[in-house]
């Protein structure tokens, strides 16, 4: 019985941080054991964000690709490769842009919360758009079985699934089957200042960082307001400090609580316990990725091939979608 497909993608807008490796880089390395993944740096939807100055992409494909393989994406087990590598992806999104309603995107929230939220670029365009018609031609291209996802993309895969009915409809043969959503189990980690995580906000520790940046961005994070003397009693669960232990530290979550409620330690130690788990978790990653890009040369040749084995892929549906089509 062949393993069923699972593809996700990553934009190469900036530095990934522990949002990314805590919502999706963990849960990925995992599904690599029981699902054919396919991961892709998605180029061309970093450019429908970034047009106005895409200078930087070309390297930050570069740094995700070792940041992923750092944190445990195996390209021996895994199909690993750039976006625009493989055209089918804009050909399959041409298609799909054909038949796609204008008020299924304009009622995306998504789209609807990116208006609102960037401020610094203009992101009134066709492109931006429809990017979620790409994201359906990513997924449908390889047929995948599932995509693993935060809750605030379970609109994004309701649509994959519309636009995989509507061309089923319109062509009179069952091409491409309705995928599933694999919920990430960790909640979405806060940026350092409480807002969300984004680079946009400067406010998110990046797997990249050097340890004593990491420990500095620690020790300025946002702690419990009502807290003002060492003396006064905490309240950990409306502190974003206390949220992190949760995720980094498990095991010290009932001291926290106990020594924060009871004023038994202040912020600034508790922050520097905070900071020696979080290097504890990043060290061995950070050890992998000096390694990694020390041979710029082997992470080309891993994302040549598997844009080649992507490429196979992608062929084979296009032919299909072509033969329906065009017959």
């Amino acid at each position: 019985m062949s393993l069923k497909t699972i593809f996700s993608g990553m934009r190469p807008t900036g530095k990934l941080h522990l949002g990314h490796l805590v919502g999706a880089l963990q849960n990925w390395v995992a599904l690599q054991k029981e699902y054919r993944c396919i991961f892709s740096i998605v180029d061309w939807h970093a450019l429908m964000g970034e047009y106005e100055d895409s200078s930087h992409i070309k390297e930050n494909i570069f740094e995700m690709a070792v940041d992923w393989m750092a944190c445990g994406i195996d390209p021996e087990r895994s199909i690993v490769f750039v976006q625009s590598d493989v055209p089918e992806h804009l050909e399959l999104y041409m298609t799909f842009s054909c038949f796609t309603p204008l008020g299924w995107l304009e009622r995306n929230p998504t789209y609807k919360e990116q208006l609102r939220e960037i401020q610094t670029r203009d992101l009134h365009t066709y492109g931006f758009l429809g990017y979620p018609v790409l994201q359906a031609a990513d997924i449908l291209l390889y047929k995948a079985n599932a995509v693993p996802i935060g809750e605030d993309q379970l609109p994004h895969i309701e649509l994959t699934r519309e636009i995989a009915r509507k061309f089923n409809h319109l062509y009179k043969k069952e091409v491409f089957e309705d995928c599933q959503a694999i919920l990430t189990q960790t909640p979405r980690l806060l940026g350092l200042d409480g807002r969300k995580m984004s680079k946009s906000y400067d406010n998110a520790i990046n797997l990249s960082d050097p340890l004593p940046v990491i420990e500095k961005k620690i020790s300025s994070m946002i702690t419990d307001p009502q807290r003002i003397k060492l003396s006064d009693p905490g309240h950990p669960d409306v502190c974003n400090v206390f949220s992190y232990y949760k995720v980094f530290d498990p095991s010290q979550v009932q001291d926290v609580c106990a020594w924060c409620t009871k004023a038994q330690k202040g912020c600034t130690e508790c922050k520097k316990i905070l900071a020696r788990a979080i290097i504890r978790e990043l060290e061995p990653i950070q050890q992998k990725r000096q390694e990694i890009a020390a041979n710029p040369d082997k992470v080309q040749a891993v994302l040549a091939l598997g844009a080649k084995k992507a490429k196979a892929i992608a062929e084979k549906t296009m032919q299909e979608v072509r033969q329906q089509i065009f017959r």
